[in-house]
């Protein structure tokens, strides 16, 4: 009996002996004087920072999701389009949102219940701005229009049944930049040189030139000033007659006598700029003169010097083994008024030798004005000596005796302008120098002044 007895009471017992020594391991526990673990476990602001922890992991990773999710549905649904500020059919679509915001504003009548829900879940524009423009009617008066145009910020359209976002940008950055360049230049003129294939500023912005420090034969330099403000005004004229908008002027005559000057001051009486270029230049082409003057900068008057280039026959060989100007006759031509030339400009050719150019170059079209600019005059000895000396000669006792000896000396209609302005540089505080000196410059016989105008 006892044999029979002991197996059950043997299993009875290693069952009581695991428990108990599984409840020896969880006592500690409870009473919290276990391993480090089951302290943390037992501890209630551990477990509660990480399952705030938990909870922030998850919500962080939620809405990366979330956003993943959103960035790929973007990329494989939308298509983002950029437009400049500089492209030409930025002021197109700018043009259509204002155009597009107020046909929503004013529902068709036709429209269908779809449509008007449509319409009233569309976002409109919050933001707008001002844009005004000015134009000259033909009567010569100015008419102001203002219009409405969507602002700077995001916007949301709807186009057909589709909605499109718009984020129309400010760069404060590059205008400030352009801001700043404009200050810089604010007061002078730039003069742009041919470089490869366009224009390029010379150097720094000149100051401008005071018109009257270019001494012309009385009232030329006034008479040219009126004819090209008469022209700035007939724009729409031209256009309306279906004329080239485009003006033509020819300065010739000997070295000195201030063809470039006047050009400087003249730019700088009417706030325009100067793209200088020489017809004997090295490297210039027919076809890249064209393109030059299809080119030119705005508010810029062109100075070709030199004009009688392009009618030279000689071949005069450096050691390069350069010969002569590329420029053609024909090029020239086609380059003023060709079919392929361009408009809204105007252009000052200059030569020391009239003899050579052709009748097909001075014609109405390509030259409207032809001026030639002799030695000085009586005249503009007196303005240039005034110039000088008025502070020192305010009675104009010492002018008189001036023009007396260049009288004597023949040097009135015999000397350039230039010759005379290094003279009275060279005693520019002593007016008695100066006239003591007149007898060294040298004289040289040229025509008289003249302006001829084209019919």
């Amino acid at each position: 009996m006892d044999a029979s007895s002991s197996p059950t009471s043997s299993i009875g017992q290693s069952q009581n002996i695991k428990a108990d020594a599984l409840q020896q391991i969880a006592e500690p526990a409870a009473k919290g004087d276990g391993s480090v673990f089951s302290q943390l476990l037992s501890n209630p602001f551990f477990t509660a920072g990480f399952g705030l922890a938990g909870l922030g992991a998850a919500v962080r990773y939620g809405s990366v999701g979330v956003r993943r999710t959103a960035e790929l549905i973007k990329r494989r649904l939308l298509v983002d389009l950029e437009i400049t500020r500089h492209d030409e059919s930025y002021e197109w679509v700018l043009n259509w949102m204002t155009t597009h915001y107020q046909n929503q504003l004013n529902p068709s009548k036709r429209a269908g219940v779809v449509e008007t829900i449509l319409q009233r879940f569309t976002p409109g524009l919050h933001h707008l701005q001002i844009q005004t423009a000015r134009t000259k009617t033909a009567s010569g008066s100015e008419h102001t229009a203002f219009a409405l145009v969507p602002g700077h910020g995001k916007h949301i359209l709807r186009f057909r049944n589709a909605f499109i976002a718009v984020s129309r940008e400010r760069v404060d950055i590059f205008k400030e930049a352009h801001d700043l360049a404009t200050q810089r230049i604010e007061g002078k003129t730039v003069v742009y040189t041919s470089r490869n294939v366009g224009w390029d500023a010379s150097g720094q912005a000149k100051r401008k030139r005071p018109f009257n420090s270019v001494v012309l034969q009385k009232g030329l330099a006034e008479k040219i000033v009126t004819d090209i403000r008469e022209f700035l005004g007939a724009r729409e004229w031209y256009l309306d007659r279906g004329i080239p908008y485009r003006r033509g002027y020819l300065l010739y005559g000997p070295p000195g006598t201030g063809k470039t000057s006047f050009v400087q001051a003249l730019a700088g009486e009417l706030d325009f700029n100067i793209a200088m270029l020489s017809l004997s230049q090295r490297g210039l082409t027919d076809d890249l003169l064209n393109h030059l003057l299809l080119n030119i900068p705005p508010r810029t008057l062109v100075l070709l010097e030199d004009v009688d280039a392009a009618f030279s026959n000689r071949r005069q060989r450096d050691e390069d083994g350069y010969s002569g100007a590329n420029v053609t006759f024909s090029g020239l031509l086609n380059a003023l008024d060709g079919v392929a030339s361009a408009e809204e400009r105007i252009i000052f050719m200059t030569t020391n030798h009239k003899d050579r150019l052709d009748e097909a170059l001075i014609r109405p079209g390509r030259v409207d004005m032809t001026v030639q600019l002799g030695n000085a005059t009586a005249w503009q000895m007196e303005r240039l000596w005034d110039r000088f000396y008025a502070q020192y000669d305010q009675d104009g006792a010492q002018r008189a005796r001036f023009m007396d000896r260049a009288r004597l000396t023949g040097l009135i209609g015999n000397v350039s302008t230039a010759a005379l302005q290094g003279l009275f540089l060279y005693n520019k505080e002593s007016p008695e120098n100066a006239i003591e000196m007149i007898g060294e410059l040298n004289p040289s016989r040229v025509e008289a002044n003249d302006i001829v105008s084209a019919p």
